[in-house]
């Protein structure tokens, strides 16, 4: 099995998530990744969020598995020429350093443009070119503030009226995905000019591009002046802004979490339905939640009187759904036709046999210390090919192999880490 990329080499010159998550894809789609890192030092990931001391981090490791590490003080001369070596013969180059640190080390776009026109550069800021933020560093909570997210994710009422981060990574891995996107893009361009293209990706356009229905939203309230499909509708002061959608589904449709059974001892004993709009679908939840009667209440005759009557419409169906469990209710109602979810929690989908099974969740033998861990697979599936999934590398751990490539001999490997432009040369011969 060919893998898609394979062939393609990829320098790495990124850094905790938005950056690795780009490159991690690259790797396991068969592309060689060679990782920049700083000497002796290396991603700040390896340390961070550790659970393990002495041995890197899972969150380093679900972030650069399949690489090769390369140290490289690129700040010396030696580490300047050996990258520059590196960029003359890659077909990607990678970097989310703050703001006009590449540029200012001598490989922005025009400089590494002119060594290697056919080199494609992705980059990875917080936010646009032309922003009067963009010499601001950004991490992923400001790129969920700034791209739209937060002001528009909670509750819109009570003490918890407040903006408020989503649990995904919007402004990190977000980024690096859609930087991916526009790489891959790139690269069948290339294949018909000939020529490599700059590829910038701000983690505010990132972040605001999974939340363009939220444009959708203000549109429609700058003309109508409320949003009937609100969660906060009809008894709600309207002003200029959107006000937080709380658990509403966003599309239009009447969705809504539900507790369950067991939601006391469960925080997470929940279900997630959504009511169509159509008349079909109405028809669908009353007869999976055996009421019948529904049809006839003039409070839900209608999509429009249902928007009215939202918060009694939601006490009817959590009537029912507090029944059974979240797993018992979704198999009940997703039965009938109606779109329904378990709410799930980490330790369930990290320990489901189906998701293991299908490759989604993925153990990878690191060896030493750490020995196996656990991370996210590939999340699309291709009909003739899967990923080899590769350990993590250990910092520096591809020094030699890397100069060796580039023609260096040892001596002058050896000279390279008396001088401290590398480090690791354990595995020199």
């Amino acid at each position: 099995m060919t893998a898609p990329l394979e062939g393609i080499k990829v320098v790495d010159w990124t850094q905790v998530q938005s950056g690795p998550s780009c490159s991690q894809m690259l790797a396991w789609f068969g592309a060689e990744v060679i990782k920049i890192e700083r000497p002796g030092v290396g991603d700040a990931t390896r340390s961070q969020v550790n659970n393990m001391p002495g041995a890197d981090s899972l969150y380093f490791l679900q972030l650069n598995a399949n690489k090769k590490s390369l140290e490289l003080n690129v700040a010396t001369d030696e580490g300047k020429q050996i990258l520059t070596d590196l960029l003359k013969d890659a077909d990607i180059f990678i970097e989310n350093l703050h703001p006009g640190a590449v540029d200012k080390l001598g490989f922005g776009w025009e400089d590494v443009h002119k060594l290697n026109p056919k080199l494609i550069m992705g980059t990875i800021k917080g936010f646009n070119p032309v922003s009067r933020f963009s010499n601001i560093k950004a991490y992923e909570p400001v790129a969920q503030c700034a791209g739209g997210a937060a002001a528009t994710t909670g509750w819109f009422d009570g003490e918890n009226n407040v903006p408020t981060q989503s649990g995904a990574a919007l402004g990190d891995s977000n980024s690096g995905m859609h930087l991916c996107i526009g790489i891959l893009a790139a690269l069948l361009k290339r294949e018909k000019t000939g020529v490599g293209d700059f590829v910038y990706q701000s983690m505010h356009n990132a972040t605001a591009n999974l939340c363009r229905i939220k444009l959708r939203d203000q549109l429609n309230l700058d003309v109508l002046g409320e949003l009937p499909y609100y969660a906060c509708y009809p008894n709600y002061k309207w002003g200029k802004d959107l006000p937080r959608a709380a658990n509403a589904e966003g599309g239009g449709v009447l969705g809504w979490c539900y507790k369950c059974k067991n939601w006391k001892e469960d925080p997470n004993d929940y279900v997630y339905i959504v009511v169509q709009r159509n008349e079909r679908g109405w028809k669908e939840v009353c007869t999976a939640i055996e009421r019948p009667d529904l049809l006839d209440d003039p409070r839900f005759a209608t999509a429009e009187a249902r928007d009215e009557n939202k918060q009694a419409l939601w006490a009817e169906i959590e009537k029912y759904t507090m029944q059974f469990d979240k797993y018992t209710a979704t198999e009940k109602i997703g039965a009938c036709g109606v779109p329904i979810g378990p709410v799930r929690t980490w330790r369930e989908i990290e320990n489901d046999e189906e998701l293991i099974a299908d490759g989604t969740i993925v153990e990878i033998d690191q060896g030493g210390k750490r020995g196996t861990f656990k991370t996210l697979g590939m999340p699309m599936f291709f009909s003739d090919w899967k990923p080899e999934y590769k350990r993590a590398p250990g910092l520096g751990e591809n020094n030699v192999e890397v100069l060796e490539g580039l023609g260096y001999t040892d001596d002058q490997i050896k000279d390279l880490a008396s001088k401290g432009v590398i480090k690791n040369i354990d595995s020199l011969k």
